[in-house]
C-alpha cells in the first residue's frame, strides 16, 4: 500500500480534501495510506516554535529548519521514501507526466510550505523535488499538496471504478479531451450531436479525435 505523509503548520486544512469522494474511497479500500504530520509536535522549543525572523532583515516569517528535520528523520526510520516533495510557486510546474511518474512511485513525503517560505537549507539538503501547481502564491501549501495527491491517487489502479477513465483524461497523450455528453438527447432546444446517438463507434471515434484535435490547437494558440 502506498504511503502520503504531509507536512503541515495547519494540517486542520488537510482534512476537508480527503474526506469526500475518491480520495477517501482510495484511503477506505487500503490502496493508500495519507498521514497529516503538524510541525508543531515536532519543535524542540517551549512554546513548540516553528518559525523565527530571516536573517538580513524583511517581512515575513520562515519556517525553521529543525522541526522539519525532526519530522522527516523521524518518518524516515519506518519506510522508504522515493521523493520528499516541496510545494512552492518557484518550481517546476505540476503536470499529467509528472503526475504519471508519481502514482507508480512509492511512498511520498509532502512538505507544504507557509508563511515566507522554509529556511533554504530544507530545499538545498532534505528535498528531492519541488512542484509548483501555479505561477501565484497561497497562504500555504496545504491546498497545492491536496491537488498533487489528487492527480496521483486517481491514477492508483483500482483507486476509479472504470480503469480506463483515467487513460482518457485530458492531457495523457498530451491532447485535450472532446466534449461529453449525457441524457436527455435534447434540453431546451439543445440538442446532443447526432453522430454520438448514431450507435456508428468508427463515426464517434472519428468525431471525438476531431474535437479533441480542435480543442489542443485553441490551447496551445
Amino acid at each position: 500500500m502506498k504511503t502520503i505523509d504531509i507536512i503541515s503548520a495547519t494540517p486542520e486544512l488537510l482534512i476537508s480534501p480527503f474526506s469526500g469522494s475518491i480520495m477517501k474511497r482510495a484511503i477506505e479500500k487500503e490502496i493508500v495510506q495519507v498521514n497529516f504530520h503538524d510541525l508543531k509536535d515536532y519543535s524542540n522549543k517551549k512554546r513548540k516554535q516553528i518559525d523565527d525572523y530571516q536573517y538580513g532583515g524583511g517581512s515575513g516569517m520562515v519556517l525553521m529548519i529543525e522541526p522539519i528535520d525532526n519530522c522527516i528523520s523521524h518518518l524516515k526510520k519506518d519506510k522508504d521514501y522515493s521523493e520528499i516533495i516541496f510545494m512552492t510557486p518557484d518550481a517546476e510546474k505540476l503536470t499529467q507526466k509528472l503526475s504519471n511518474k508519481l502514482s507508480i512511485a512509492g511512498n511520498l513525503i509532502i512538505l507544504c510550505g507557509h508563511y515566507k517560505g522554509v529556511d533554504q537549507r530544507v530545499r538545498d539538503n532534505l528535498i528531492t523535488m519541488e512542484l509548483s501547481i501555479g505561477d501565484y502564491v497561497l497562504s500555504g501549501g496545504e491546498l497545492p499538496a491536496a491537488v498533487l495527491c489528487d492527480s496521483i491517487i486517481r491514477l492508483i489502479p483500482g483507486v476509479l471504478n472504470n480503469e480506463t477513465s483515467a487513460l482518457e483524461d485530458s492531457f495523457q497523450d498530451n491532447s485535450i479531451a472532446p466534449p461529453v455528453y449525457t441524457r436527455p438527447a435534447s434540453y431546451k432546444n439543445m440538442d446532443v450531436p447526432e453522430v454520438l446517438i448514431s450507435g456508428d463507434s468508427k463515426k464517434i471515434d472519428q468525431w471525438r479525435e476531431g474535437k479533441s484535435d480542435e480543442k489542443t490547437k485553441l490551447l496551445n494558440n
